[in-house]
């Protein structure tokens, strides 16, 4: 597939994975064929599945497009992209992506990521941008997100409509201008936590319009936990915030 002129510039896809056996063989090369400039790194937090194996017997096929982190036990979403952001930079990438490895986010977007990124400093991409686009969710879960989302934007001021997506696009000046250390947060005040750190500094974020397809494999990592957290840590940035503290 056709990607935008990326003038030697490399993306890395950064995938946290926790027994993701059933989708791992399938979302890797489904990541890889949307253009040469584009790798992929695994954070694997010790999946009992044989995840991290399907991963290694892959990287005998694809090389060095594809790579590999074990983590010796779960340790969560956030602290699994912070790892990923700091392996980015340090082996000189110049766009850093996340994404699921589910397939609730369709690689064949990627394209649009790296178009967009062209005239940004974080791309978003958005579920709730053009009405709510989601596939296969029960309301209760639609209600969940939308309602985050609403909250987060009214606590704290992010103007985007999807804070909680965790699809997403940064150039490698934003997370450089980011303390990683400081970012605690898991889960969807991770999503929260890393847009407001960007726009609180003035880098300019824009949203894109995705399609989000509930996982067909595999066991959701959703909890009570996880919203419980988000829904303290948007008075944590705000207060933060305003003190100068963030």
């Amino acid at each position: 597939m056709s990607e935008p002129v990326m003038q030697d510039k490399r993306a890395l896809v950064v995938i946290p994975t926790y027994n993701e056996i059933e989708n791992i063989n399938q979302i890797i090369p489904a990541v890889l064929e949307q253009g040469p400039s584009l790798d992929i790194l695994v954070v694997d937090d010790n999946s009992p599945d044989g995840t991290a194996d399907e991963v290694r017997k892959l990287m005998q096929q694809h090389g060095d497009r594809l790579q590999l982190l074990e983590r010796p036990g779960k340790m969560g979403l956030g602290t699994a992209y912070v790892t990923g952001f700091k392996y980015a930079l340090e082996r000189g990438y110049d766009y850093i992506m996340e994404m699921d490895a589910d397939f609730s986010h369709d690689p064949k977007v990627l394209p649009r990521f790296l178009e967009a990124i062209q005239e940004a400093d974080l791309v978003l991409g958005s579920r709730y941008v053009n009405g709510v686009n989601v596939i296969n969710w029960p309301l209760r879960r639609l209600l969940l997100s939308y309602g985050a989302s609403m909250y987060t934007r009214f606590i704290t001021g992010l103007p985007v409509k999807d804070p909680t997506g965790g699809f997403k696009c940064f150039r490698r000046e934003v997370l450089e201008a980011i303390d990683l250390d400081r970012v605690k947060s898991n889960g969807y005040s991770f999503q929260i936590e890393m847009s407001f750190r960007v726009w609180n500094k003035k880098f300019k974020v824009k949203e894109i319009p995705i399609v989000f397809t509930d996982r067909v494999g595999g066991k959701s990592k959703m909890s009570s936990k996880i919203v419980r957290e988000a829904i303290w840590m948007v008075w944590k940035l705000k207060i933060r915030q305003l003190l100068g503290l963030l």
